[in-house]
């Protein structure tokens, strides 16, 4: 059975003025595997595409929680690639769910949707 479903868009603009002014923003918003993978990437665009998308599905993941970040840390909520290069999501407390996310990115937008059910 669903449990929640969330969704988010941003802006990649916003997230790379983020990174501008703010070089901390990517500790904020990443685990530390989430951040080695950040660090691996090629070039800027990439690591703001990146850094968006993952905000953007731990909204999702918090809306579909119906807690909203604040309850919820980004730490708490960790997305990494799966075997076939797929994002899978884990989160502190919500081992009993399964938990589905897809990131897109545009030109100028990241999206993402969460969807939780139950594992019974």
């Amino acid at each position: 059975m669903i449990k929640g479903i969330g969704m988010d868009l941003i802006e990649l603009d916003r997230i790379k003025t983020s990174m501008e002014k703010n070089k901390k923003i990517a500790d904020r918003i990443l685990t530390k595997k989430e951040k080695e993978v950040f660090l691996q990437l090629q070039n800027n665009h990439r690591k703001a595409e990146f850094l968006a998308g993952r905000f953007a599905a731990k909204e999702a993941f918090a809306k579909a929680a119906g807690t909203g970040i604040g309850k919820l840390s980004f730490q708490h909520i960790e997305i990494l690639p799966g075997v076939f290069g797929a994002p899978e999501i884990r989160a502190k407390g919500y081992e009993s769910v399964n938990i589905f996310v897809s990131i897109t990115h545009s030109r100028e937008y990241a999206a993402a949707q969460v969807v939780m059910e139950d594992q019974t």
